[in-house]
């Protein structure tokens, strides 16, 4: 499963241990994160939605993003971060079209929300990532 998961990374244009290796993933935030990312993500995740709520943009204005050349570092770290999410999910899961379902599903764990509902804060991504650790070990299914 962590080469399905670094394809993953790898087909969004960002090498795959900067998602695993905390030094790496911060100096690719430092560096901002190419547009060409978000309109990958957009794309591969089917998820416009939940990437202009991240922004803080409008969808009509999402575009523009796919020809930053270097995102802000908050937008790039937002960015990787929730990439990194649907990354976790994907290995949890084993597929990522599961792991998709699975965060536009509301869940128990989550107060009932739909995980993608809570990508746009910091607690809210670590709030998933740590369920989705108690589902990887057994203790929610």
């Amino acid at each position: 499963m962590a080469t399905a998961k670094n394809g993953l990374f790898t087909s969004l244009g960002i090498p795959a241990e900067s998602l695993t290796n905390q030094a790496q993933f911060i100096r690719l935030v430092r560096e901002g994160m190419p547009g060409e990312v978000v309109k990958r993500a957009a794309q591969m995740f089917d998820n416009r939605d939940l990437l202009v709520r991240i922004l803080g943009t409008t969808s009509s204005n999402l575009s523009r993003y796919y020809r930053v050349k270097k995102m802000s570092r908050e937008n790039s770290e937002e960015i990787l971060d929730t990439i990194r999410l649907y990354g976790q999910a994907a290995q949890v899961f084993g597929d990522l079209d599961k792991a998709i379902e699975w965060i536009k599903t509301p869940v128990a764990a989550l107060a009932d929300e739909k995980p993608e509902a809570l990508f746009d804060t910091f607690e809210g991504r670590h709030w998933v990532s740590q369920v989705l650790r108690k589902i990887e070990y057994g203790e929610f299914v």
